[in-house]
């Protein structure tokens, strides 16, 4: 039997990274996923690669509309509603003083707004499903540990992150009634395009850094993604308005690995 048998999940930001990564392990143990996002060729094709328990459908997480499109299109294809995983999220690197408004909005809008209106969306078709199917509802809402620390060069980032992890807390306590339990993820670096390509770019080595941290390595999207599989399954039944951080022990502070390579 598959851990998610009879679910249905849908993933934000599931065009590669870690909600594609998100999306393969959902099928695997037996749920119908809607993978959506803003790159439509990269998020159909994940699509593919999964087969017939996976449809794609192109989605601006910052579009009321397009979320109450995206709820009815996975209830028309699939069912019911049963498991909502907001991963969509961006980042901008720039210190406080040189970031522009626009560019502070955009990452509070994806990052922040999109979680808030997918919660919102998805609420009324999630606990319908919950009370015909039995089955328990889950919101996994992907922070950082950005939203448990602060970081330098990213405000509008972790601001956004703080918030969903605020957020998180409200809404489990407004949906616990309803059979529907939310919970906060906060990975630490993870070895995704959002992380790689900012980093090639000013030159940074993430397996040297990321060394130092008391695990010895930079996260995988699969790390991730078994995790969003608990939150997303009656194994965790009675988890709601938590944090789960996954970081390889970076918030604990650098191992001794960092200090045999001369790292303070």
């Amino acid at each position: 039997m598959g851990r998610l048998d009879g679910k249905v999940a849908i993933v934000t930001g599931a065009a590669r990274g870690q909600g594609a990564e998100e999306a393969r392990r959902f099928a695997a143990e037996g749920a119908k996923v809607v993978l959506t996002d803003v790159l439509e060729d990269e998020g159909r094709l994940v699509a593919k690669e999964i087969g017939d328990a996976a449809l794609f459908v192109p989605h601006d997480v910052t579009d009321e509309e397009q979320w109450q499109h995206v709820v009815q299109a996975t209830v028309d294809a699939f069912g019911g509603v049963h498991v909502l995983v907001n991963n969509a999220g961006i980042a901008k690197f720039t210190p406080i003083a040189m970031t522009p408004l626009q560019d502070y909005m955009d990452v509070i809008n994806v990052n922040q707004v999109g979680v808030f209106l997918g919660m919102k969306s998805v609420v009324p078709a999630m606990s319908t499903s919950v009370t015909q199917s039995g089955l328990g509802g889950s919101i996994v809402n992907i922070s950082s540990v950005d939203g448990m620390v602060g970081m330098i060069g990213v405000v509008a980032y972790v601001a956004s992150k703080w918030a969903v992890r605020g957020m998180t807390k409200t809404a489990a306590i407004e949906f616990g009634g309803l059979g529907i339990r939310v919970n906060s993820i906060h990975p630490g670096g993870v070895d995704t395009p959002m992380v790689r390509e900012p980093s090639e770019t000013v030159g940074v080595d993430l397996v040297g850094y990321f060394s130092r941290v008391p695990l010895g390595r930079i996260g995988e999207p699969e790390d991730v993604a078994n995790l969003a599989l608990f939150l997303a399954s009656d194994e965790s039944a009675y988890c709601t308005g938590s944090e789960f951080v996954i970081d390889g022990g970076i918030t604990a502070g650098f191992g001794a690995q960092g200090l045999a390579l001369g790292g303070a």
